[in-house]
């Protein structure tokens, strides 16, 4: 099957048992797993110093490996983007090493989509994923297809209330359109800076986790007061989970949110897309060129076959 490297860019890994689980799943599906020398180091927080995460990342651009997937998520790559490898980070993808997760590693995929164009995806990571008690079965399909480069797309179901705020016809909503985004915290962080990919006509997915909705909401006024909204030809949203409402909020929840954006810009609005700290999640290109298709109810991202 294929060669998976395993290492740690952001935080230290807090679960233990959970990243042997993972190990041990990845094998049982036949796969070559290679862990990182500091995968299970760990600096207060990190999962090392920044020379020693950085020296992972580096490790894992040169391993050869099918795939390089982190560990688990956290913080700590925005503290190294300057000193990241991107050309060799560019080569080694060229080469056929495909880079996977999520959360923190946001950074890293924007940055390195900013800064060569390089394709990365969004997908599981070790502990959170297949570390689970119970792998999701729709997960590991999804990261099969990535791995064989079978998956030509990924289709979800649209809530009652996504179709019904449509404005749009169903058809072909973005064609060519390069689709990027991810962790809407850490992209807001990267807003500003050389790290920031400039995408024109772009379709946008955006997930989060403990962030209650008026953060969600105050992070996405920021996206669209800096003009970057009204850029692209759609802008998806994931699942946003582990908030708690307050009695102070009224009635203000999520759905709160997607009604005031939806007000805000004249760019559609999806939701419902299997993707964010949930066991149920698709792989998707950071940096592909996909189009987008709805009708009905069915929503579906397409990207060339075998493109990464």
């Amino acid at each position: 099957m294929a060669h998976i490297y395993i290492y740690s860019p952001s935080g230290a890994v807090r679960d233990k048992a959970a990243f042997k689980r993972g190990v041990a799943r990845l094998k049982k599906l036949g796969h070559e797993v290679e862990l990182d020398a500091n995968a299970l180091s760990r600096q207060t927080r990190f999962a090392g110093d920044d020379a020693t995460r950085l020296s992972a990342i580096q490790r894992a651009a040169a391993s050869g490996a099918d795939v390089a997937m982190i560990s688990r998520g956290g913080y700590g790559l925005t503290r190294i983007l300057p000193e990241l490898p991107y050309k060799a980070l560019a080569k080694s993808i060229d080469k056929g090493t495909q880079f996977v997760g999520l959360s923190d590693f946001t950074a890293f995929q924007n940055a390195l989509l900013a800064k060569t164009g390089a394709v990365t995806w969004a997908g599981p990571a070790l502990g959170e994923d297949f570390g689970a008690e119970q792998p999701d079965d729709i997960m590991e399909a999804c990261f099969d297809d990535m791995l064989s480069g079978q998956g030509e797309g990924a289709g979800w179901r649209l809530s009652a209330a996504c179709v019904k705020a449509q404005t749009k016809t169903d058809g072909v909503w973005a064609r060519d359109a390069l689709l990027w985004g991810g962790n809407l915290t850490v992209l807001c962080s990267l807003l500003g800076t050389p790290f920031f990919p400039q995408v024109k006509q772009g379709v946008l997915f955006l997930e989060d986790v403990g962030e209650h909705p008026y953060r969600i909401e105050r992070m996405l006024t920021q996206l669209l007061h800096a003009g970057v909204l009204a850029q692209q030809k759609a802008i998806v949203l994931g699942q946003f989970t582990q908030y708690k409402l307050t009695p102070h909020d009224q009635g203000f929840q999520m759905q709160s949110v997607v009604n005031w954006l939806r007000a805000h810009t004249k760019v559609p609005v999806l939701t419902d897309l299997p993707f964010g700290h949930v066991p149920t999640k698709v792989c998707l290109p950071v940096g592909q060129r996909v189009s987008l298709l709805v009708e009905n109810r069915d929503a579906l991202l397409l990207w060339a076959h075998g493109s990464h």
